[in-house]
């Protein structure tokens, strides 16, 4: 991508490289409701991501705005992670031992990983609030198929049997082959996979890392996926809570053992039903938001996550606010804070990296968005200004803002007594503000008690 130099109130540049400007793919776009190939970010939904050479490809359950779905696995491919086309589908219908015991009509959450030269292509099959569930897998010697159907690898239908949909393949820090797999009902496992086949090495259903009490929406967790940091030697989980298609949020627990317990930055357990505020276990990576302009967004959830050498990305769908009926596919830049926890751009990914910020840039006015535990639908932003001398205008008199001469910046807030209530540090990245077409500076973290932190500058002053 093109890097753009901004200039400032006062005429000069400013160093710090931004992205261009992104393709500009129309939402709702009605006109192309049935021709597949103009697709490309719109229709995704549970996106699991594979880099192959230098081209990425995206698999996505089986969904369509206006219409059924075409059963079979979507697959669209892209050299930026911006811009994307559209593949196909890896099967003609259902498998045809997944339908039977399942009686499914169409394809959910699959996963992609390489193993030697041969490409596994792990999908689910289920339907709507039952665990009579099956999880199947697939094999290539191309990341375009054609796929070979090798029949099962869990499935469940007992009461207290988990739920086999939502797979997801993790190596851990010996090179060790893992699955991860539940949703909802008997929450979240992990299970030795043996590389040969593709399958599971060990009988039963594994061990449970993550599950959640059924009074917080029927004990909705769901779509796990498990990163190892080597930098951090730490297993990261990420899991989806609530409903998908009203407050689906995204929650990170990390533990130093692939087999658990995931913890998040306040201690707690993914796996703890007992503890009595459901809603507060796990650090809120992302959920429902809008900012003052443009377009917001609801649901975001059902992550894969990209390791591209040093580089990481979130990647998940989200629904637009207006109508959300519609489901596109979200890429963001992820980065580390300093103690070990992963935060994610505000913005869509368009080709920004992290990189030195110019002291200069910092200061003026900004919309603040904390996506506060509690709130599990859409959270909107406020106003603030970091002005040049270090205080914060927008919230009590004592409130100041520190940056490193980097990219690191922290806010530091106060009660009404002029106590320090909260530190936030947040990393800056020069970002393209999607809602209102343009370059900007942003900046993410994690408070205190485990919830995002975003920024983005609205104006910045000379």
């Amino acid at each position: 991508m093109t890097a753009l130099l901004l200039t400032g109130c006062s005429g000069q540049a400013d160093p710090t490289a931004y992205p261009s400007a992104p393709p500009d793919y129309k939402l709702y776009d009605t006109d192309n409701l049935h021709n597949e190939a103009a697709w490309n970010t719109s229709n995704v939904h549970d996106p699991s991501i594979l880099k192959d050479g230098d081209t990425y490809y995206i698999y996505s359950t089986d969904v369509k705005v206006g219409g059924t779905g075409t059963p079979g696995i979507m697959v669209r491919k892209s050299k930026d992670l911006i811009s994307w086309e559209w593949v196909g589908y890896a099967f003609v219908g259902v498998p045809e031992e997944a339908e039977t015991w399942t009686g499914a009509t169409g394809l959910w959450a699959p996963d992609i990983e390489k193993f030697g030269d041969t490409y596994y292509l792990y999908y689910s099959a289920s339907t709507f609030g039952s665990n009579t569930s099956y999880i199947g897998v697939a094999t290539s010697s191309s990341p375009e198929g054609p796929w070979t159907d090798q029949g099962e690898v869990v499935k469940t239908s007992g009461v207290d049997d988990p739920n086999a949909i939502d797979p997801n393949i993790v190596l851990d820090a010996d090179g060790k082959a893992w699955f991860v797999y539940g949703s909802f009902f008997g929450g979240i496992y992990v299970s030795p996979l043996n590389q040969e086949t593709g399958k599971l090495a060990e009988p039963g259903f594994g061990t449970k890392i993550a599950a959640r009490s059924r009074s917080m929406e029927q004990g909705a967790v769901e779509g796990p996926y498990v990163i190892y940091n080597p930098e951090q030697e730490k297993y990261y989980l990420f899991v989806s809570y609530d409903s998908l298609s009203s407050d689906y949020n995204v929650r990170v627990g990390r533990s130093e053992s692939i087999t658990g317990p995931y913890l998040d930055s306040n201690g707690r357990d993914m796996l703890d039903v007992d503890y009595e505020a459901q809603f507060e276990i796990g650090n809120k990576l992302i959920g429902g938001y809008r900012f003052n302009e443009g377009e917001g967004w609801i649901s975001p959830g059902h992550n894969s996550v990209l390791q591209d050498g040093s580089d990481y990305y979130l990647v998940h769908h989200a629904r637009p606010e207006q109508d959300s009926n519609w489901m596109y596919l979200h890429v963001r830049r992820m980065v580390w804070t300093a103690d070990g926890w992963p935060a994610v751009s505000p913005e869509r990914y368009a080709g920004e990296t992290p990189q030195k910020v110019a002291a200069g840039s910092i200061h003026g006015e900004w919309e603040l968005l904390v996506h506060e535990k509690l709130i599990d639908g859409q959270v909107g932003s406020n106003t603030i200004t970091l002005l040049k001398n270090g205080k914060i205008e927008g919230g009590e008199p004592k409130d100041y803002w520190k940056f490193d001469g980097d990219h690191t910046l922290t806010l530091y807030w106060h009660d009404a007594e002029g106590t320090v209530i909260s530190e936030e540090t947040v990393l800056l990245l020069p970002a393209w503000d999607w809602e209102r077409n343009k370059a900007a500076l942003v900046f993410t973290g994690m408070n205190e008690s485990g919830a995002a932190v975003w920024g983005k500058q609205l104006s910045r002053d000379s």
